[in-house]
């Protein structure tokens, strides 16, 4: 699975990138419509603790899933983000099944 990370206004480093890439690639092993995905890092109103914003959107077969969740650091966002996402997979499996 392709996972494009774009980092707004500033630059994301090598091991947050790594970070971001090894939780959204588990997402493709849980189904196999997963096509790509794209993460969207952002730093809202810096002076405030929790301004760190991870969104996510995950591109499956003729639908489009996503999540945007904010949190004091990079990785916390993105896994509570990752976390949503697996739970909105699983309703889209079970849709699909039916």
């Amino acid at each position: 699975m392709k996972v494009n990370i774009n980092a707004v206004q500033f630059k994301a480093d090598k091991k947050l990138e790594n970070f971001i890439e090894k939780k959204v690639e588990k997402l493709s092993g849980r189904y196999e419509g997963v096509i790509g995905s794209e993460v969207t890092l952002r730093v809202e109103k810096s002076e405030q603790k929790n301004n760190k914003i991870t969104e996510i959107r995950l591109e499956v077969r003729g639908y489009d899933l996503y999540a945007k969740k904010q949190s004091s650091t990079f990785e916390e966002s993105t896994h509570t983000a990752v976390e949503a996402l697996k739970k909105q997979l699983e309703k889209y499996k079970d849709k699909m099944k039916k």
